[in-house]
């Protein structure tokens, strides 16, 4: 079997590589911009941008992959309220690129994993957490309204064109290596440069009421692994933890494993236009069918996240 990951630069990407890896023996092709670099000699790496249906075209019919792992996007909800054009462009024209090749090769015919957000499903009533895949999204930020979108999409081009599309929406992940643009590295790098004496002994944070689901990001691409094999087409799939935690409650477990004296101040500039107050994942549907569980604590995703950037905030 071969496997194409699409977007493998960024967090998940390499994670998602050594799964692949380590479990299965396929042959393993993954796509990078080229002005991304990354490390993998073990696979095949080719540049493409999504933008470029040629470069899609020849890339495709060149390796004709049996599963294609769909990653590329623009993931972040802060920058997705500073540049809306751009998320729209790749998060929404990029998939239809991809989605419209494949459907013009002749007799071609892969399973598709598209990766969506838990952030989709936005203003939720009171009755509906945790969250299953039948709740009606009512996405809150532009992010979460392209990967609305995409997931509208797939389900369509699968039933219109007969692609076996399988769409997930994954909750927070989190681990090592991941940009601090997001909450758990960004408290973890703070901490990090505090302890350094990079920075004053002071944590500069945004919302702390807003409860998320956070999942390590090696339970979500074993999630991955499993969905696209056993996955449904035209179904979707949520992962996470299916338990939310205040991110208050995070930042503390985070402090309490530096021994230094920190203190928290709220900079408005982290706040964004508009916040979800409880997203929280149903996932007996992927249970159900992969016997999928989370197995790493979020205690030591945690701990690792800040040791990771105990070694590299300098």
């Amino acid at each position: 079997m071969k496997a194409l990951i699409i977007g493998a630069a960024g967090f998940v990407g390499s994670y998602l590589i050594q799964h692949l890896s380590d479990t299965y023996d396929w042959e393993i092709h993954a796509t990078k911009l080229s002005s991304e670099t990354f490390d993998a000699s073990d696979i095949r790496i080719h540049d493409l941008d999504i933008m470029n249906t040629v470069e899609i075209e020849i890339l495709l019919k060149k390796l004709r992959p049996d599963y294609i792992f769909h990653l590329a996007a623009q993931s972040s909800v802060a920058l997705s309220w500073k540049n809306p054009a751009l998320t729209v462009d790749i998060n929404i024209k990029g998939t239809l690129n991809i989605l419209d090749t494949i459907r013009n090769i002749p007799g071609y015919s892969p399973k598709i994993l598209l990766i969506g957000s838990g952030e989709e499903y936005g203003y939720i009533l009171p009755d509906e957490t945790p969250i299953n895949e039948q709740v009606i999204p009512r996405p809150g930020n532009i992010y979460a309204a392209t990967k609305a979108c995409q997931n509208m999409l797939g389900s369509i081009y699968s039933r219109a064109y007969g692609l076996h599309l399988i769409m997930v929406r994954a909750f927070n992940h989190i681990g090592p290596n991941q940009a601090p643009i997001f909450v758990v590295s960004d408290f973890c790098k703070q901490v990090a440069e505090i302890e350094a004496g990079i920075k004053p002994s002071v944590m500069r944070v945004g919302n702390l009421q807003a409860k998320r689901d956070f999942t390590d990001v090696r339970d979500v691409v074993r999630a991955y692994g499993l969905l696209i094999q056993k996955g449904q087409a035209g179904e979707t799939y949520n992962i996470g933890s299916g338990h939310a935690i205040a991110i208050q409650e995070l930042l503390d477990k985070i402090l309490s494993l530096s021994e230094k004296n920190i203190s928290v101040e709220l900079d408005t500039a982290r706040l964004r236009p508009a916040d979800i107050p409880v997203i929280e994942a149903d996932i007996q549907k992927i249970q159900q069918l992969t016997a999928w569980k989370p197995e790493i604590s979020l205690n030591q995703t945690l701990l690792e996240t800040l040791n990771y950037w105990r070694e590299n905030a300098l």
